[in-house]
């Protein structure tokens, strides 16, 4: 079973957001936003650009009908800058016109006299000014200080990591749809419904049930579309003050140069081992490259945090970790949230270290890795713990120690090229680090025809959620996929939903689906049992679209059923709600059970260097995870590969770069239109499709 919706994307008949068919009336929006890192709006003038041709309308803080802020966690994100500017591309004002171009046109006649001020973009430099968001935290487990003097081999150093763009094909969109007594719907590629919704109403000083955000898919989110919800608010802004349909859509270049990535980390850490290379202490500071406002940095460092440790066993463990508040644009969720830079940071303390003792690195990794009856820093004690068995796993399927010598071998016949390799396990935390998110909801209908309609507050963008929903429903029900269509997400029907991120999509909505069939399984079994005579309900069975009494098949389909069942009155609809049990997390002391269950996973990266050049290629990835037992082999498949190839590119050949000035340098265009005109210095980012052309085709 694949994703459902593979055969309208290779036709070309998908519909997202930039899709939807709308009445010739609909308005367009473009942001003006903020040429400096840091500075102070002394004066904003919009007339020039609210006389342009097309304009309907300039908006800014001023108009703003509600709250002035969609700060996620904490309320520090204002829509539309008031005084301050924190970030080159902070939203100033909003232009509305008959036409994107005439909107990108007039945006450039808003002039606005401000105050440079001193910009920050070191996150050491803003951790030493006490530039944090929220506040520092520290989780220790036993006594470091002791454990280090036990230590034979004691190695500490310095690392960083890089930022990475999301890069989902469908940048950032919505359209707004207002309607009669003060409603209002929104059409958008977000993943968080719940929050968004939320910021809507909050903006427009309106309740909840008059807001209507409705997601059908989205061309990939990988994070970025979960927590940053400007470009969600500000056309829904416009469409309820002018009452017309409003949309917003970001241009490639302005989407990158506008919206977060992954978090740069910068990292101290020290590691101690004794003679036979068991781990006995480290200590790691973590210091987050936030960004100008919190948005979900809080909550990503939360997950570095938790996830410290990585797959070892570590009996002596001191963590610090702070999100520092720099003048560059706000970076919130990628895909991992956390875990890949908290997983770094002890992969390459224990890669030093084996390089100090003279001793393979893999050796070290899997004499540490967690056992059965091992506790992590935060008290929890894993179920089941895997690691060892997909260590295993691979070594059976790749032979490790062969795989060792055939580069030793090569190496010592080489001398122009090397090759290396690289052992790497994984363990994840399967739950929201922030307990209360976890739940989820599920509306499932059955219709007198016997199809079946399910909606939950999960979000497809790719990943193939629905899919893994559809057969939840289709095997709970006993009838075929065919049958079930899962709607989209809507706020209408499923409230309060929490974000799909942090590999809960499929558990959360799968378990509300679960229970909603199973509550009419019963009551469609029962009604089965008397309209058949049998006096014994929990005998009969729904399986394969047909009614089954101990096994054997009776002429009471599917079908006949369900058409009966609503002919007697029988409820065809049911909706349920499911919470993760049993999880918790003492802030003030940093123990608890944050996660429901941990997934594992062990890795071997094959890479051959051209030590001439300084080239490099990578010969192979080999994986092994672990995901019980699979919805959709095939799905699940497809993410692990994806995620391979993410993180590779996150490790070797992307690289978001920014100017002194604090501005992204980065830019789809870039390299190619210096190719092409290396005569002319390249004009400030982002580059509207005008700029590019003057700039390919001007004097």
């Amino acid at each position: 079973m694949k994703n459902v919706d593979l055969t309208l994307h290779v036709r070309g008949l998908s519909q997202f957001v930039d899709d939807i068919p709308v009445h010739g009336d609909c308005l367009h929006a473009v942001l003006f936003t903020s040429p400096v890192a840091r500075g102070k709006i002394r004066s904003l003038d919009t007339g020039r650009a609210a006389a342009a041709p097309g304009v309907v309308a300039v908006f800014t803080h001023r108009d703003v009908p509600g709250l002035n802020q969609v700060g996620h966690i904490f309320k520090d994100q204002p829509l539309f800058a008031v005084e301050s500017l924190e970030y080159i591309g902070q939203p100033i004002a909003l232009v509305v016109a008959q036409t994107r171009r005439a909107a990108q046109r007039a945006a450039r006649l808003i002039t606005v006299d401000l105050e440079k001020l001193d910009a920050v973009f070191d996150p050491r430099e803003a951790a030493a000014r006490g530039m944090i968001h929220g506040q520092k935290r520290v989780l220790t487990s036993g006594d470091t200080t002791a454990a280090f003097d036990r230590c034979a081999h004691v190695v500490q150093g310095k690392l960083s990591s890089g930022p990475q763009e999301h890069f989902y094909f469908e940048t950032q969109r919505a359209l707004a749809l207002p309607g009669e007594h003060d409603t209002i719907k929104v059409c958008a590629s977000a993943q968080a419904p719940g929050a968004f919704h939320r910021h809507l109403a909050e903006v427009l000083g309106i309740p909840q049930h008059k807001v209507e955000l409705d997601i059908r898919r989205l061309g990939g989110g990988f994070g970025g579309k979960e927590s940053t919800a400007v470009w969600i608010v500000a056309p829904a802004l416009a469409a309820f003050l002018l009452k017309r349909p409003v949309k917003l859509v970001l241009g490639r270049n302005e989407d990158i140069a506008t919206t977060g990535k992954r978090h740069a980390y910068q990292y101290d850490y020290k590691i101690g081992l004794d003679a036979g290379g068991n781990i006995l202490a480290y200590e790691v500071d973590l210091y987050q490259h936030a960004g100008a406002c919190a948005d979900i940095s809080p909550a990503v460092l939360g997950r570095s945090f938790l996830h410290a440790s990585g797959s070892y066993r570590i009996p002596n463990i001191r963590v610090t970790a702070v999100s520092c508040r720099t003048n560059i644009p706000p970076n919130n969720a990628f895909r991992g949230f956390g875990v890949p830079q908290g997983t770094f940071a002890i992969e390459s303390a224990l890669t030093h270290a084996a390089e100090s003792m003279g001793v393979d690195a893999a050796t070290l990794k899997q004499r540490n890795l967690l056992q059965d009856g091992d506790s992590l820093p935060y008290g929890a004690r894993p179920e089941k713990v895997n690691a060892l068995r997909c260590w295993a796993a691979l070594d059976e399927q790749v032979d490790l120690a062969k795989r060792h010598r055939e580069v030793a071998d090569y190496n010592q016949a080489h001398g122009d090229t090397k090759r290396g390799l690289a052992v790497l396990p994984v363990c994840f935390g399967i739950s929201f680090a922030q307990t209360a998110l976890n739940q989820a909801s599920a509306l499932v209908h059955i219709y007198v025809d016997g199809s079946v309609a399910v909606s939950t507050g999960a979000v497809e963008m790719g990943q193939g959620v629905n899919t893994k929903i559809q057969i939840v429903a289709a095997r709970t029900l006993g009838v075929g996929v065919d049958r079930v269509r899962v709607d989209t997400t809507n706020t209408s029907r499923i409230p309060n939903a929490s974000p799909t991120s942090a590999s809960t999509g499929a558990d959360l909505n799968g378990m509300a689906t679960k229970f909603a069939c199973e509550e009419l399984r019963s009551r469609l079994t029962k009604f089965a049992a008397a309209h058949l005579g049998c006096e014994h309900p929990d005998r009969v069975e729904l399986r394969d679209e047909a009614v089954t009494i101990e096994g054997r098949r009776t002429d009471l389909g599917w079908q006949k059923l369900v058409a009966a069942a609503q002919w007697a009155r029988i409820d065809l609809s049911s909706h349920a709600f499911y919470a993760t049990p049993a999880l918790d997390l003492d802030p003030s002391t940093e123990r608890g059970r944050p996660f429901a269950y941990y997934s594992y996973g062990t890795s071997l990266t094959t890479v051959l260097l051209d030590v001439t050049r300084g080239t490099y290629t990578i010969e192979a990835i080999d994986v092994v995870h672990d995901v019980g037992q699979t919805l959709s082999e095939a799905i699940d498949r497809g993410q692990v590969e994806g995620a391979v190839i993410q993180g590779m590119g996150w490790a070797t050949i992307e690289q978001s770069r920014y100017a002194p000035d604090g501005r992204v340098l980065t830019a789809v265009l870039l390299h190619a239109l210096r190719a092409v005109r290396k005569d002319r210095p390249l004009p400030s980012l982002p580059l509207t499709p005008e700029q590019v052309f003057m700039y390919l085709h001007g004097p």
